[in-house]
């Protein structure tokens, strides 16, 4: 009864002790196997382990490097264990935390990919899918939402996201176009009218304190991560050189048109184009994979989606299904071997989309830390985050048709998928349930559904 609120609220005043190389590799390792979420639950548990608890970074070095992340392309809540891991114990601590995000994810999803492409017809699997292709669907629409009220800042920027909306749903233009288009509306309109072009929101400069951090505010930046420009150009060789020595390989046994090669290329290029996460590239993906390559159908491409929505690790792990299913289907490596086929596309793919975040880190680190406390969003970034609102838009009605009209609107639609998506929506916006909790919900009512009901 003697200590006060104030006195339980203080912060620790001890700086914690050094970490380890094998303790943060631990951690790293930990992490890729509770990562659940998406980009914000996977950046808010990073926040409250690294900041909050164990004390490693402090907030404002914390939303710098996050700030940084965000600027690139790719899946952001990586690329920034990556960037602690490599500010804490060089490049290979970044290599550890950045791949061990990443591969129990991959992991799981090759299991996963191969029970759904081997067993998918059965009364289970194929209930559980039935209830959770609807819960995917809201949480599309949630994603736009969440992403729009951020964004979307005044009526510039509402305008750019209609006019994506319009040019992806209406044209058919491809997304690279959309992006360029938004990047160089954001360049113009940055100079004519700024006001409206500038990072409102974001992450903003820290406001709090945990105590002292191993990395604190006022910590020195250590020579690994001050620029140089031999360092950068070591840090590009190495990438190129990691990019050309599989794609050459691949090339050479298999042929530029084979299966193998031509995933490489385009996962390649979906990599460059991942501003905004996940959502915003997902069209991109079903562009390249289900209408021009045919390595999947649509249905396949929303199963992939609610994999990746229910699995550890980043979002745009999508990819690893989308290999899977496409070395499967397309028996890369021979009929007698289609397992092996699909785990070789899937690890392939995963190779080609994550590798460009690792260079980005490794090589924009040291710039980043030389300005720390000074970094912003360009403009051309702010148009372009305006534009992925109106492509995922587009992502949801696609979605939504394809899930509530599974025979098209010559049809009546699926009652059940529609009530299954309404209360996923409700317990989404309503009741703020989590993604996990949501689907698992979900994927019951769609297995007793398609028990008990006659479908």
């Amino acid at each position: 009864m003697n200590s006060t609120p104030s006195d339980k609220a203080s912060p620790p005043v001890e700086k914690p002790a050094p970490v380890s190389f094998r303790e943060a590799l631990l951690f790293w390792l930990k992490l890729g196997f509770i990562s659940f979420g998406g980009p914000a639950g996977q950046i808010a548990i990073l926040h409250q382990e690294l900041v909050e608890r164990r004390r490693w970074i402090s907030e404002r070095r914390f939303l710098h490097a996050l700030n940084y992340c965000m600027v690139l392309p790719g899946p952001e809540a990586q690329q920034l264990a990556t960037y602690i891991g490599w500010l804490m114990h060089r490049s290979w601590g970044g290599i550890v935390a950045g791949g061990l995000f990443v591969l129990p994810s991959l992991l799981i999803l090759i299991v996963l990919s191969w029970i759904y492409i081997a067993f998918g017809d059965t009364s289970l699997v194929a209930g559980l899918f039935y209830g959770i292709k609807p819960a995917v669907t809201a949480i599309v629409v949630q994603a736009a939402h969440r992403i729009g009220s951020r964004a979307l800042k005044n009526n510039w920027l509402w305008a750019i996201a209609a006019a994506s909306f319009v040019a992806i749903f209406a044209l058919h233009l491809p997304f690279p176009a959309i992006v360029a288009a938004a990047a160089l509306v954001g360049f113009v309109g940055g100079r004519i009218a700024p006001q409206h072009f500038g990072q409102g929101g974001g992450h903003g400069a820290a406001g709090k304190s945990f105590g002292p951090a191993l990395i604190d505010d006022a910590t020195p930046v250590p020579e690994h991560a001050r620029f140089s420009w031999r360092r950068l150009l070591r840090v590009g060789l190495a990438g190129a050189l990691l990019w050309l020595v599989p794609m050459g390989i691949l090339m050479a046994v298999f042929g530029w048109t084979h299966t193998l090669t031509q995933m490489g290329w385009f996962f390649t290029k979906a990599a460059l184009l991942t501003f905004g996460g996940a959502y915003a590239v997902l069209p991109y993906v079903y562009q390249g994979a289900v209408g021009h390559y045919g390595w999947l159908t649509p249905t396949q491409m929303i199963d992939g989606l609610a994999l990746g929505e229910t699995t550890p690790g980043p979002l745009i792990m999508v990819v690893a299904f989308v290999g899977f299913v496409g070395g499967y289907v397309k028996a890369v490596v021979g009929p007698e071997s289609l397992f092996l086929g699909g785990a070789l596309a899937a690890c392939l793919v995963t190779w080609f989309t994550f590798l460009p975040s690792f260079v980005f880190i490794l090589a924009g680190g040291p710039l980043v830390e030389s300005t720390h406390g000074d970094l912003k969003f360009t403009a051309p970034l702010t148009a372009i985050t305006a534009a992925v609102v109106g492509v995922i838009l587009n992502l949801a009605l696609f979605f939504g048709y394809h899930v509530l009209w599974p025979k098209g609107f010559s049809a009546s639609p699926d009652w059940i998928s529609s009530a299954i998506a309404l209360a996923a929506a409700v317990a989404l916006f309503r009741y703020k349930r989590g993604v996990i909790e949501v689907i698992a919900s979900c994927a019951v009512l769609g297995l007793f559904a398609r028990l008990a009901l006659p479908m």
